[in-house]
């Protein structure tokens, strides 16, 4: 049993344990873990099997703790626990260890633990009565899971051996005590249960997901140890990172069962992982490019592209991808956010092409600007930006003709024969008038990209044509016209916040990779959309069906901040990105906290003075820890100002991120996409700031846009909501929200 060959695990939920142990010890347990894997026999490590158990052993960290490991053979062992040595060897008959028949992973329980920690601890907080009891014997209360049988929690993969302690929780305090002791899926089928989830929702929401997909045979432990569902870490800086104590750090290490599967499987053509805020799509994309990379032949190329909608999320991935796997990970990936990647298309092109980019903003004013001149007031300038971005560009529609047979599904009012000739002439002096200024927007470069790499693409599949009618022999002459061997410019495409890009983003991305297995690989929510581009994946060649994936486990955001920022959505339907409905069924969480506060102030000075004091009363939370949202660019400024009066550092969040380090950040609800904080605060969540007041012009004349702006103003509510980890607190002066409707009815606002 000795030598190299020894492979040595540590199982999910043992980390959380050995990271409550002192400092030494963790120390300690490094230097175990390279001893065992190097010679378990070794005297100083007194391994030695536990009595009454066949597969559970102990062995030496130090003096004062061993680890507890089970032996799934004579070279694969698992670290299921770290213990003082006083409480090993006691209650040896408590410690309970199987494979879960629903999932194939191994669980193991410490029923002694859970029987301390969890029930009897309830029993010693109890209240003692102030005056003696009266003569009738009180009513006992109901058990929680009263409504179940034990076949049926069963079935939905509660361990069996917990059955008898589920059976008599009859609190929430008991049930989350028991939660953080549990198997993973015991506690979220758990909590779904108790937030009123019916039998047959939880079975397809929670447990379906991470059930096995062949029979399970429970006495086969080295198996189960591969299973997604067994979530472990192998190698020593694994471990050490697990023991980090860091949210991404375990992450690195630690899949959930679902998100495993996705990150490992082998499509047939693009897919898409969607769920709800902090599930992990992020994680999973991040992941799966690193599960790509190890699959690729030898090479010095970067054939995998990993991108996102904006510069900030980018660098992110770029700094968490290169902690996930160092540099030699990062040297086969190229890592751009996706308006880059088109403006180096068109430049690699177009080298002669220097016009300013101009945003969005910028160009609304000019489209403005050209109706004044024009003296046109029949036409909104917003609707025509949107017209000719979404519409005219985003289905490169070159020629009026074309124009008048373009879809134009979402777009709200219907335009005429007649109106779409006036949009036409407008937009094409609108283009002329861009081309005069030296100007280009983003929407121009993104589809100009996607025209050049369509282009190269069917150039490639002409060549692959003749190749294949010359009986696979290369046409050298044909190659060399070309300007060279072409080839698409990745193998695969790994796509993060999917839902905030273009129509031509879309086709860019679709023409830089063949279509082939593992191609195009996407996560998002449509749900968390905060601009206006709306898409059908199909109609751009981007065919998903049966290849949608959905996480639904939130890691980040207690249960009740949760429940409030899903009343923030209401009852408002968003798209799949594919011309279908999606939903957030079975978005939960297993962490549990207070639930939000609401503050309703006089006017906006008195906000910011409350947001103030309420800082002010968190004492040690860093302020890089604390963030808070507004709706526009001049009310993140009053704030900055309010907060430096009162001592308080105060930084602005831009483009490229926070202006400094140290400070409480503060921002547009647009700037928080993709952070996450441990104190979150709302402000200005007022009726015509949230959503803005020229959203009710369209109420009436323009219905279908009326709603899209609406939806998209709750779901950048929801997104700034769903940031929070610990505390979420939403203020507002005068009139609140209409968003706020439900919330308000079941939370009412805090006393000022």
């Amino acid at each position: 049993m000795t030598g190299k060959n020894v492979t040595l695990r540590l199982l999910d939920k043992a980390d959380r344990e050995i990271l409550k142990l002192p400092r030494p010890v963790k120390g300690a347990i490094y230097d175990f873990q390279h001893k065992f894997k190097t010679n378990p026999d070794s005297a100083g490590l007194r391994l030695k099997q536990l009595q009454g158990h066949d597969k559970l052993f102990s062995a030496r960290v130090n003096d004062e703790y061993r680890a507890l490991l089970l032996r799934l053979s004579d070279d694969n062992w698992l670290i299921v626990s770290v213990k003082h040595r006083k409480d090993v060897y006691a209650h040896l008959d408590r410690l309970t260890y199987s494979v879960n028949r629903v999932t194939g992973g191994i669980e193991y329980v410490d029923l002694q633990v859970v029987q301390e920690e969890v029930l009897d601890s309830a029993t010693r907080h109890a209240a003692a009565p102030a005056e003696p009891a009266p003569a009738a014997e009180p009513a006992r209360p109901e058990p929680l899971f009263a409504r179940w049988s034990e076949e049926q929690l069963t079935d939905l993969g509660v361990a069996p051996s917990l059955i008898p302690v589920v059976v008599a929780l009859t609190t929430e305090d008991q049930l989350l005590g028991l939660v953080e002791y549990a198997p993973q899926l015991t506690g979220e089928v758990l909590l779904a249960l108790y937030d009123g989830k019916e039998y047959d929702a939880v079975l397809e929401q929670v447990t379906a997901p991470v059930a096995a997909p062949d029979p399970v045979d429970t006495e086969d432990f080295r198996t189960a140890a591969e299973r997604p569902a067994t979530i472990v870490t192998t190698t020593d800086e694994a471990l050490r990172e697990a023991l980090e104590g860091e949210d991404f750090g375990r992450w690195k290490v630690f899949l959930h069962p679902t998100q495993a599967k996705l990150v490992g499987r082998d499509y047939s053509g693009p897919a898409r992982v969607g769920g709800g805020p902090g599930t992990g799509k992020t994680i999973v994309a991040l992941h799966r490019v690193k599960h790509l990379v190890e699959r690729l032949p030898a090479g010095r190329t970067k054939p995998v592209l990993l991108t996102t909608y904006n510069k900030n999320l980018a660098a992110d991935l770029r700094s968490r991808l290169l902690a996930l796997g160092g540099e030699e990970l990062l040297s086969r990936v190229e890592i751009s956010h996706v308006d880059q990647l088109a403006l180096r298309t068109v430049r690699e092109a177009e080298p002669g092409n220097r016009k300013r980019i101009t945003d969005e903003a910028q160009a609304v004013r000019e489209w403005r600007s050209l109706l004044d001149e024009l003296g046109e007031h029949k036409w909104d300038a917003e609707f025509l930006h949107d017209e000719w971005t979404q519409v005219i560009l985003g289905q490169a529609v070159t020629s009026r003709t074309d124009y008048f047979r373009a879809r134009r599904a979402g777009r709200g009012r219907t335009v005429s024969r007649a109106e779409r000739a006036e949009i036409w002439q407008l937009a094409e002096r609108f283009a002329q008038r861009l081309d005069r200024l030296g100007m280009q927007t983003w929407d121009q470069i993104a589809e100009r990209a996607a025209q050049l790499e369509a282009e190269r693409a069917r150039r490639i599949q002409a060549i692959d044509r003749q190749r294949e009618e010359a009986g696979g022999l290369d046409n050298v002459h044909v190659a060399d016209g070309s300007g060279g061997w072409l080839r698409y410019r990745y193998r695969h495409i790994v796509i993060d916040e999917a839902q905030d890009l273009r129509p031509a983003h879309w086709k860019m991305l679709r023409a830089m990779t063949a279509p082939d297995r593992n191609d195009l690989f996407l996560v998002g929510d449509t749900h968390q959309r905060i601009y206006k581009n709306q898409v059908t994946l199909g109609s751009l060649g981007i065919n998903i069906r049966g290849r949608s994936s959905k996480l639904s486990l939130s890691y980040r955001t207690t249960r009740q901040i949760l429940r409030s920022a899903l009343n923030v959505l209401g009852d408002e339907t968003y798209d799949d990105l594919d011309g279908s409905s999606e939903n957030l069924a079975g978005y939960r969480s297993v962490l549990s906290g207070a639930v939000p506060d609401l503050h309703r102030l006089d006017d906006w000075d008195d906000e910011r003075q409350a947001i103030a004091t309420l800082i002010d009363s968190w004492g040690q939370v860093p302020h890089e820890q604390i963030a808070i949202a507004v709706p526009t660019n001049d009310m993140a400024r009053e704030v900055g100002l309010t907060l430096r009066e009162h001592g308080i550092t105060a930084l602005e969040i831009g483009p490229d991120g926070p202006r400094g380090d140290g400070g409480v950040h503060i921002g547009t609800m647009f700037r928080f996409k993709g952070l996450e904080y441990q104190r979150m605060i709302i402000a200005g969540v007022s009726d015509g700031l949230v959503p803005r007041a020229g959203v009710q012009q369209w109420r009436t004349a323009d219905a279908a846009r009326y709603r899209l702006e609406m939806q998209r103003a709750r779901s950048l509510l929801f997104v700034a909501a769903t940031r929070a980890r610990d505390s979420l607190d939403i203020f507002w002066h005068g009139e609140p929200s209409p968003f706020l409707k439900e919330l308000i009815a079941v939370r009412p606002p805090v006393a000022a």
